[in-house]
Parts: C-alpha cells; structure tokens; sequence
C-alpha cells in the first residue's frame, strides 16, 4: 500500500534547482532522471555530450548538490524533507531503496524525483548494497544498526535447507533483536526488514530460508514436488503431485515426467504403487524385506502383527504384501517365543 504525499515532487525540484546554471541544471537532470523521460545516464555518457572527463561531471554535481543543500529555496522545503523522514520511520527507520521508492509511488519519474530529495537531505543515509544487505535507507544508526545484526544472526542461525514459516521467522528475527521500541514490533515492519536481506527470501507459497536452499530459488520440477508434498503433509501419489505443481505454481507438468524426476532424487521415498512420502517424514527407501530388516534390527524380535504395523507406517501396502515377505526363510526366521528375527 502506498504512502500518498502532501507536496509536488516535480514543483519542489524546480523551486530548489532554480538558481543553478543552465549546464549545472543539465547535469543533474541526467545524472538523477529528473527529466521527462526518467532515464538516468551516467557519468561518461554527460560527459561525452559536453567534451568533459567523468570525473570533472562529478566534480560539477558535488558542487552542484552543495549548492542547492546552502540555498533558501531548500531551506523552505524542510517541511518536504520531513515528510519523507516520517514516513521512513513509519516503515520502520530503514528501508530498502526500491521497497521506499514504490511505497510512494510507482511513477518511475516521481521515484527518481524522490531519490533526489534522500541524496540532498542531511537526515537521510545510504547504505550501499554489499554481499548481505540490498540498498537501502536510513535514519536512525542505532536502529539500523540492531537491524542489520539481527539479520546475520538469523542467517547464521538457519540451516542451508531450512524452510520456516512466516510467523516462525518473525518470532526468530525478534529474539535477535534487542532493546527495540514496541511501535516497530509490527508484522509489516519486520517483513519489510527481512526484505532487505540479500541471503533470505521466501518461496511461493510464503515458507522463508536461505537463498541458496532449492525450496526458496526452486529450480525444477523436483524442487516444486518437494514444496507440495510439503505443504500436503502425507505421501502423494505422482499424477497428483503433477496436478498440483500445475495448480500452484502454474507450470503445466507431465505425470510421467513428474515421476522420473522423483525417482532419482534422495528426498523422495516410493512408499507404494505410485505413492511418495518424504525422507524428512522418517520415510526410508528400501524393498518390502529391507523394511522388515531394517525395523527388527532397531527394534528386535517381533509378533507378526507388530511387524505390519510398523512396516504399515513406512509403506502403504496390502497386509499379504508384508505376509509374504516375512516367508523368505534366508532373511526372517521365528523364535521359540513365535517372535519374528533375522537370520
């Protein structure tokens, strides 16, 4: 939702740009889009159009911009400028450049007149995109200080495949955030600060993580099956899988392709005639009779019956299914108790 603004950004730009030069006006109309078009060009190529180093165009904005910032007619807009800093603390003391820019508007041309006003103001800061963080605004260091620890430490704390919920993120992030004011204790506020992270995003289907896990940047049909029998909670079978893929994320999916995709990948166990569970689920791959193997060995003799219902728990299958393969006398073998064992 966006913020609607009390002034003019084109009539403030005009009043506090009045007293420059015609080229000096020239230069920063290009360098900050502030011309019709809203195309912001670089150094080199104002440079090319008046014969001049990039570096002399950037010795003529510094001096420009120190100009405007000495000028009455900035002077009379300090009510403009406060406006903006309102609203970057309502949006939580600091904000990402793009998150802020469309929050006021979506007019390229207003957002480039917008920007002007945070590189001219005194009370706004810049933090220059680095490996953790995404551009962004400040004003007030304390608070984005806590910000900025509070979300390496949430990344240190996640695992490289950990998905976590929403609210589950949120309730972490705070844990690592001390001694801030309860006005920014707000939902909007938080996911707005995580936004800013450059090494933590959520998925489609708004579960969080680190960039790097295949569940937030999904990369194939595996990825969007391993997201839906998730979210589904119990094993699926792969036509089903398929139809979901296709319903959710709206990427039309063949049953076929489907299960070969889920054939080959460690996170799917077939657990019967078409069925798959997940490995996190407790799931283990295996034959019928490697089941069986697996459960005496961690659990030792068994009673037919609790045999079943064990294998019942990892397998979807007929009770006769179970029954015949406890009848290979080379692997299973009955006690004097009538337990089942190995042999």
């Amino acid at each position: 939702m966006s913020t609607t603004i009390t002034f003019k950004p084109k009539q403030v730009t005009k009043k506090i740009m009045s007293d420059l030069q015609d080229r000096v006006h020239d230069v920063i109309c290009k360098r900050y889009g502030l011309v019709d078009d809203a195309e912001k060009q670089t150094l080199e190529s104002i440079g090319k159009k008046y014969g001049i180093t990039r570096e002399r165009v950037r010795q003529i904005e510094n001096v420009a911009l120190n100009s405007i910032r000495k000028s009455e007619a900035f002077k009379n807009e300090e009510i403009t400028f406060k406006e903006l800093k309102d609203i970057i603390i309502s949006l939580g003391s600091l904000v990402s450049e793009n998150n802020f820019l469309s929050h006021i508007s979506n007019d390229k041309s207003i957002q480039n007149h917008i920007h002007f006003y945070l590189v001219l103001g005194d009370e706004f800061k810049k933090h220059k995109e680095d490996d953790h963080f995404k551009t962004r605004w400040s004003v007030d260091p304390i608070i984005s200080d806590k910000i900025h620890n509070s979300l390496k430490k949430l990344y240190a704390e996640l695992d490289d495949e950990e998905i976590i919920s929403e609210s589950e993120i949120i309730k972490q992030f705070l844990n690592n955030l001390e001694d801030i004011s309860e006005q920014y204790k707000n939902e909007e506020i938080i996911k707005r600060w995580l936004g800013i992270s450059k090494n933590i995003d959520r998925n489609q289907l708004g579960h969080w993580g680190k960039i790097t896990s295949s569940s937030i940047r999904t990369r194939g049909i595996k990825d969007y099956a391993f997201l839906v029998m998730r979210e589904h909670g119990s094993p699926m079978h792969f036509s089903e899988v398929a139809k979901e893929i296709t319903k959710i994320f709206n990427r039309k999916t063949n049953s076929a392709t489907c299960h070969n995709e889920l054939i080959k990948d460690s996170r799917f166990v077939l657990v019967g005639r078409g069925l798959y569970a997940l490995k996190e689920w407790g799931y283990k791959p295996g034959v019928v009779s490697e089941v069986i193997k697996e459960i005496l060995k961690k659990e030792g003799p068994l009673t037919k019956e609790e045999i079943i219902d064990k294998v019942l728990k990892e397998r979807y299958l007929k009770r006769n299914t179970i029954l015949v393969n406890l009848q290979n006398s080379k692997k299973f073998k009955k006690n004097k108790k009538d337990l089942y064992t190995l042999v």
